[in-house]
């Protein structure tokens, strides 16, 4: 299935980056899902023989598929993972950390094998309501013979919904100093010359820096616990009214790109 840090992918690659320096871009920016492009690199899963595989997860997952919580290490977001086997094309992830639930997510795929539709919601990284949404990827391979549907490489297309918690930021500058924002309470004070600066409200990012590319671009790195995770650039449009943002996730070595208008 599609793992369900979706909202994750939104929050922590757009939405903590979305840095300007301008009182100008000064407000809240909404980004817009149908600009979207995703990573082309795709998912692999694998679920067969009673259990579970997220292949391409950092780090990978590998736990039994018997609807009982099994920990796992090395991600910031949950400490364990729940597969459930509905039937021969659907399946619920729930995932927890510290035994709380934080996200819930089913992942169906069509009669034909070619659509995986997931629908999920995730408190993983968000101190406020719950980031909520439903897409679809398409298969790129399928699974081996005998695996469950689910199982294969498959690529992102499309959110059908979003909650607008997940897609909203609010910027502010005061002097050489940005303020960010998010409803899901992400925030940072950094100075615009690539100092760090510490990341609040995000288990997935402890600090980010951001500087200046030219006079309408800028780039902002997230390291965890010191390293390196993404780079960003953003790049506002002649007129104030559009933000244009493109991703780099150093760890999968994909990139993604979406804009934002202001609201």
């Amino acid at each position: 299935m599609r793992k369900l840090m979706q909202a994750g992918l939104l929050i922590a690659l757009f939405m903590p980056a979305a840095a300007m320096a301008q009182s100008n871009f000064d407000g809240t920016w909404k980004f817009d899902m149908k600009s979207a492009k995703f990573p082309t690199k795709p998912d692999v899963f694998l679920l067969q023989d009673g259990t579970y595989e997220c292949k391409t997860c950092i780090p990978p997952v590998k736990v039994k598929a018997d609807g009982q919580d099994h920990a796992v290490t090395g991600h910031p977001y949950y400490d364990t993972v729940n597969i459930k086997v509905v039937d021969d094309h659907t399946m619920v992830e729930t995932d927890k950390k510290g035994g709380k639930t934080v996200a819930v997510g089913t992942t169906t795929v069509s009669a034909d094998g070619k659509t995986l539709t997931f629908e999920f919601t995730d408190s993983s990284n968000t101190n406020a309501a719950p980031v909520t949404g439903k897409g679809t990827e398409t298969l790129v391979t399928p699974g081996p013979a005998g695996s469950h549907a689910t199982s294969g490489s498959w690529r992102m297309a499309k959110y059908d919904t979003i909650s607008d918690n997940a897609i909203m930021v609010t910027l502010k500058v005061e002097g050489d100093m940005l303020h960010m924002s998010t409803p899901t309470g992400q925030s940072y004070v950094a100075k615009l010359d690539g100092t760090e600066a510490p990341m609040k409200g995000d288990p997935g990012i402890s600090s980010v820096s951001v500087k200046w590319i030219n006079k309408t671009t800028i780039e902002e790195t997230d390291k965890r616990d010191g390293k390196p995770i993404t780079t960003a650039q953003f790049t506002v449009s002649a007129d104030g009214k559009t933000l244009s943002a493109t991703a780099h996730d150093l760890r999968n070595d994909t990139t993604s790109h979406i804009s934002a208008t202001k609201q």
